[in-house]
This record gives C-alpha cells, sequence and structure tokens, in this order.
C-alpha cells in the first residue's frame, strides 16, 4: 500500500486527483530541491486556511446561537490557531506523509508545529478542489466535536487578560508585548510575539496575527507561572 492510499485512509476520503494531495504533502523546501517553485503546498494553504474558516464559523453560528459575535471570533481563533491545527494533524499522522527536503528532514520538520498545521490546512484545499466544499466540511468537522461540544459554551480565555490581572497585583510591574519576527510569505505570514515583565521574556507566542501571537505568548507565560491556561 502508497503512503498516499494509507492517508487516504486515514482522513477517510478518496482523491480522484493524486496530484492534489501530492502537493498538498509537498513542503517547499522539498519542491525547492527539485526545481519547482509552485509545487509546493503553500498556495494550498492559503485556500484551505479560508475553508477551515468558513466551515468552522458556519458551524459555531449554527450550533451557538446564543453566543454573541465576539465570542464566537475567539472562539473560532482558538481553534484554527497553529496549536489546534498541529493537534489534529498528529491525531491522522500525518507528519509520517509529507514530502520535506533534506535540510527540514534532518532537522525534525516531520514534527514540527508549524509545518504541520500549514499541511493540514493544505490537505483541507486538496479535499475541497477535489471533492467540494461537502467533502471538506466533513473532513473538518471530524475534527470539532470534542473541541466544540466540550469547551465551547464555556467562557473564552483571554490570556492578555488574565495575565494583565495577575501583574497588576505588583503595581510596579509592567507587562509589554514585542513583536521579535515575521515568518513566511506575503499572503501567510506568522507574527512572532514576546511577552516580558520588567524587560524579562516570561512568553513567546507565534500566531497568523499580531493579536493571536500575543494571546499565545500570554497563554505561555500564565503556563510558567503556574496558571491554568485551558
Amino acid at each position: 500500500m502508497c503512503d498516499i492510499e494509507k492517508l487516504e485512509e486515514k482522513i477517510n476520503y478518496k482523491f480522484t486527483n493524486r496530484h492534489l494531495i501530492h502537493q498538498a504533502l509537498s513542503h517547499s523546501s522539498y519542491a525547492n530541491e527539485r526545481k519547482q517553485p509552485n509545487g509546493s503546498n503553500e498556495r494550498l494553504e492559503f485556500l484551505g486556511d479560508s475553508v477551515l474558516s468558513i466551515v468552522v464559523s458556519d458551524y459555531l453560528y449554527k450550533h451557538l446561537t446564543d453566543v454573541a459575535e465576539g465570542e464566537l471570533t475567539k472562539l473560532r481563533a482558538s481553534l484554527v490557531c497553529e496549536k489546534s491545527l498541529h493537534i489534529f494533524a498528529q491525531r491522522i499522522d500525518l507528519g509520517e506523509f509529507l514530502l520535506l527536503g533534506r535540510g527540514e528532514e534532518n532537522t525534525g520538520g516531520r514534527e514540527r508545529p508549524s509545518i504541520l498545521a500549514d499541511a493540514f490546512e493544505a490537505v483541507i484545499a486538496a479535499i475541497y478542489l477535489d471533492g467540494g466544499m461537502e467533502a471538506a466540511r466533513k473532513h473538518i468537522l471530524r475534527f470539532m466535536p470534542d473541541d466544540l461540544e466540550n469547551g465551547c459554551k464555556q467562557a473564552f480565555r483571554d490570556f492578555k487578560t488574565v495575565l494583565q490581572e495577575i501583574v497588576q497585583k505588583n503595581p510596579e510591574e509592567k507587562v509589554e508585548y514585542v513583536l521579535i519576527g515575521e515568518e513566511g510569505p506575503d499572503h501567510n505570514k506568522r507574527f512572532v510575539v514576546e511577552v516580558m515583565l520588567n524587560s524579562q521574556v516570561i512568553g513567546k507566542g507565534k500566531g497568523k496575527s499580531k493579536k493571536e501571537a500575543e494571546q499565545l505568548a500570554a497563554r505561555e507565560a500564565l503556563e510558567l507561572m503556574g496558571y491554568e491556561a485551558q
């Protein structure tokens, strides 16, 4: 059994156009080594991000009829962030199927959260292009029930606010968020933010927006400080 067939079994979807799933699994390092600049999964990842967002938005809108827009937005962000997508990718052992260049292969690319999250979105796009929106929706919602049914009606934790409230107990202390870098192409950037307490780094986060990166940095800081940041 070839790898593609094994992956198809895991995701319960059989591709008509195998080229799509091959491209979805192709990291830029792999495409560059083969001198195929348009052969990576970056464009599919871009499309998959949008398909994922509309499917999750639609599901939340229809199932959480008593939740306000602001909370729906925050919940959606928590479900489609890199950390969640990394977990979803691990559930189907997606790293096992990635096509990586030698450098990425040798430096642990198969386990790297950002690579797995991006590939997960690219697979969504491949399914969407091959089988349409319903096929993509069915695939995405396989990963949602536990996260939604068990946690979606709980108040969304605004980690920045929680951290600020803790720090304010000591008036002389100051929290600051610093953008330290950007990664990825213009259409799909990742922002890297550090949260600092009195000039000392206490957490770091990476997200598709500065706000998401700040929230993830605050979450890491809370966890390192011993607070439950779920």
